[in-house]
């Protein structure tokens, strides 16, 4: 096996991924001036409803994507040391923690602006807008259910207050498959009935009406840019693969929260036309792809560049994962844009923590097929167990199946959980063996 560098050396990363950057970054600056503007601001956490809200007219603050960004920018610890102090246990999901330490500052400096002073690591984290009504929309995390009541207490429970429910997809039914079967249509239709009530809700909250227009042509340019996404990660079935997983980790805030807009489409066009070039210049991800491995939960977000350089060190080429590949509008063709709630409900379902095991084990097999993967790094999640459920069934399917695993700990947005030396001895481990396999093949 190559011996890892001492100080992991960078790996090619897309350059048409900045742009994304800068989309990201407008939409955030846009959010922390709405007060100003007059704006109705909803928080809401879950599933990707902020086209309802572009179709409503109202801005939308994705708490989670709050709290990925603190984290990727190493400015979590002040909302975190706020959410401690107000009494949220460390153990609590990292990212609710984060953005209900948000929650607090934002709430202190609304009623006294004048008197809150922060520090300059605080500032981030204390520019989020005042709530004027909050929208739950939780698939598969019995946390993420409750953490906007706890947002809504901290607000004095005086806020409008709508929670949209998703069934968890257990596969009971003799004719369940993936996006098959009566239990998956019944519980679509059943999502789709409460996409509904919640734009009747919007209605009397705002006291305007829904304008369904907009909502078709923002699901418009999202169906366009999902089908680009989902193009480009195709692309990377090539040996050596002209793209990696942290590349579609800097993906997933456009597809997730931003505007369906040209913008979306023409930055999902430029990632796809990158990739292709490199393919037809033979420029891959890695100087030296030895190894194809799979990633599986959500990745650190405090520790996403320094991963995919140590992957790279060890010339180790994570291809795809769960959280890029099988979530986030990545079934475009269900997308109806003339009627657009009931695909919208089924994209929803179809969050990566709110199938069976049995379901998650097979996609990701069917992923390690397609991508010709070696291994699959199981990343367990401290404080994020929805995501790490499953996670034992899925690696003994995959072994099963003559692919090798491991198991690393860490967390979302808390780096404290994270310890270099275990993922360096447990990869080190697995790379031996897919070695060690690869021998013996030949």
């Amino acid at each position: 096996m190559n011996q890892p560098l001492q100080t992991p050396a960078p790996a090619n990363r897309l350059t048409s991924t900045r742009a994304g950057g800068k989309l990201v970054k407008d939409y955030w600056d846009n959010i922390f001036t709405a007060r100003e503007r007059g704006a109705t601001v909803v928080w809401y956490n879950g599933a990707a409803l902020n086209p309802i809200f572009q179709a409503m007219g109202i801005e939308w603050c994705h708490a989670e994507a709050f709290g990925a960004r603190l984290a990727a920018t190493h400015m979590e610890g002040p909302a975190q040391a706020m959410g401690e102090e107000y009494g949220y246990l460390r153990e609590l999901c990292s990212y609710a923690r984060t953005t209900l330490g948000c929650a607090v500052l934002t709430r202190r400096e609304a009623e006294n602006p004048a008197s809150t002073a922060v520090a300059d690591d605080m500032v981030l984290a204390s520019r989020l807008p005042a709530p004027d009504l909050i929208v739950n929309a939780y698939a598969g995390c019995s946390t993420g259910q409750q953490w906007d009541e706890i947002s809504y207490r901290i607000f004095d429970k005086s806020l409008p207050f709508f929670k949209v429910s998703y069934p968890l997809l257990w596969g009971n039914q003799p004719d369940f498959d993936y996006i098959k079967g009566e239990e998956w249509e019944a519980a679509a239709r059943y999502v789709a009935d409460q996409l509904r009530q919640l734009i009747a809700f919007l209605e009397h909250t705002t006291g305007r009406a829904f304008d369904w227009e907009k909502l078709r042509e923002a699901m418009h340019y999202i169906k366009i840019a999902g089908q680009l996404r989902m193009d480009a990660l195709d692309l990377c079935k090539a040996q050596p693969t002209p793209a990696t997983f942290w590349d579609w980790v800097a993906c997933i805030a456009p597809i997730n929260f931003l505007p369906g807009n040209q913008d979306l489409v023409d930055f999902f066009a430029g990632v796809k036309t990158e990739i292709e070039q490199r393919v037809a210049e033979g420029i891959p991800a890695l100087p030296r792809e030895r190894y194809r491995l799979a990633f599986d939960g959500i990745m650190n977000w405090n520790k996403v560049g320094w991963l995919a350089n140590k992957f790279a060190a060890n010339d180790a080429a994570v291809v795809c994962g769960r959280y890029t590949h099988t979530s986030f509008w990545h079934e475009p063709h269900l997308i109806d844009v003339e009627d657009p709630l009931l695909g919208m409900a089924k994209h929803y379902l179809l969050c990566p923590f709110n199938h069976n095991a049995k379901v998650l084990g097979q996609l990701l097999i069917k992923d390690c097929e397609k991508y010709n993967i070696d291994g699959v790094v199981f990343h367990s999640t401290r404080t994020c167990r929805s995501a790490s459920n499953g996670q034992m069934i899925m690696a003994k399917m995959a072994q099963k199946a003559g692919i090798q695993t491991m198991f690393f700990e860490g967390d979302v947005a808390d780096a404290s959980f994270y310890k270099d030396a275990i993922l360096d001895t447990r990869l080190e481990a697995m790379l031996e063996s897919i070695d060690v396999k690869a021998m013996a093949g030949r």
